[in-house]
């Protein structure tokens, strides 16, 4: 995988295709596992989770369904440090089995803000799956309980994670190249 340019900015191949195609079957196997016969309802986080979200729907059997919800906290290459909510959530959660999907939990800010309105919503129970976390990047008391990769606090494009719009249609995961 050659180099790639977003913007003014020089991204190195990170996880390839296989790479990730292969974890997300993994997760999914999981998943469908924890939740045999609990009909669950995925939230995805949007617009970074979208890519994520179909190819793990993709690889869920169980009876499931799935939502969407729109949560901006970053702006260029960081987080703004503010959760703003843009597209909401219309679905009941009373007794429901509830799964996040996030692409990328860095500072934990945002599901540190959203998970609280999840949770007076009374699920049943409430889990978190997402594509990538960043360990030593990790601000909030935000554990996933399903994860893809774990990577450096490194920035990183592809796979529907963006620089400032644009990358999030990459099918590898890119690294900031300094």
């Amino acid at each position: 995988m050659p180099n790639v340019q977003v913007h003014d900015k020089v991204f190195k191949p990170f996880l390839s295709k296989e790479q990730i195609q292969q974890r997300v079957k993994e997760l999914g196997a999981q998943i469908d596992k924890d939740y045999a016969g609990l009909n669950p309802l995925f939230i995805s986080i949007l617009n970074g989770s979208f890519i994520f979200a179909a190819d793990l729907f993709r690889c869920i059997t169980v009876d499931a369904e799935i939502s969407f919800i729109k949560l901006v906290s970053y702006k260029g290459t960081s987080s703004t440090g503010n959760v703003v909510t843009a597209i909401g959530l219309e679905e009941k959660l009373t007794d429901r089995h509830v799964v996040i999907l996030e692409d990328i939990v860095d500072t934990g800010k945002t599901l540190s803000a959203f998970i609280p309105e999840i949770m007076q919503r009374h699920p049943a129970s409430l889990k978190i799956a997402t594509f990538l976390t960043k360990p030593d990047a990790l601000q909030y008391d935000v554990r996933p309980d399903y994860v893809g990769f774990a990577i450096p606090n490194n920035f990183v494009v592809g796979y529907g994670l963006d620089y400032d719009g644009l990358g999030r249609n990459l099918a590898e995961l890119y690294t900031l190249d300094i």
